[in-house]
């Protein structure tokens, strides 16, 4: 599974998919629906999906003696490391402008959502629709992903276009607190976040294992 792994970081994984984790430095700027970050991560990711399909990458790795299984788990592990790198940098701008910048008069005017443990979660929700949706969907055909991606694109629009809407509903501000200011409501959304990130992975992965099992190469 090691080999595996180091075999998608080197050779299948696409130089956007490394250089894309910078969106999380998005969280810094005002005026900007800034959950879209997470959507440019995973158009990073894809691009490794399309490099690879170039390449063959999904049938010369299958040919190997590795299991099929594990050709899906090394897909997925990949993403997950992108991700965990992307998810790290947001964690950490995010935790600078809760703190240091929360009081900054550039973010306080901003009309848009603010960077709190509610973006974090949103953003999980976001990487957990990718692997559901996008990754789940091309081990559906191993070959074929403009539908999954696209499907992918517009769940996760609604998402942001979520994100940027409930805290407008009277009684939901709380969801666009600055610093920690409902602490306690914050780290309820970030982790229903995590939850249906792992919810959606662990299932996909499931589902994805299936498919490309019966798939004839």
């Amino acid at each position: 599974m090691i080999r595996l792994l180091k075999k998608e970081m080197k050779l299948a994984a696409s130089p956007l998919s490394y250089l894309f984790i910078v969106f999380g430095l998005m969280a810094f700027v005002p005026g900007y629906p800034i959950l879209v970050s997470a959507f440019f991560l995973c158009l990073g990711l894809f691009q490794s999906f399309q490099a690879a399909r170039e390449a063959n990458d999904i049938t010369y790795t299958a040919l190997l003696p590795v299991a099929k299984a594990d050709v899906v788990r090394a897909k997925y592990l990949f993403c997950g490391f992108i991700q965990l790198c992307y998810f790290m940098l947001t964690v950490a701008v995010t935790l600078i402008r809760m703190t240091v910048l929360s009081e900054a008069a550039v973010y306080r005017s901003n009309p848009l959502m603010n960077a709190n443990l509610v973006y974090l979660g949103f953003v999980l929700l976001i990487l957990g629709l990718f692997n559901g949706i996008f990754i789940g969907g091309f081990f559906r055909t191993a070959y074929q992903f403009a539908k999954p991606f696209v499907a992918f694109i517009v769940a996760a629009f609604l998402v942001v276009g979520l994100g940027e809407t409930l805290f407008h509903i009277p009684g939901m501000a709380a969801l666009n607190a600055f610093g920690f200011a409902h602490i306690e409501l914050q780290v309820c959304v970030l982790l229903l976040g995590a939850g249906l990130y792992f919810l959606l992975t662990l299932i996909s992965i499931q589902k994805a294992m299936r498919d490309f099992e019966r798939i004839n190469l």
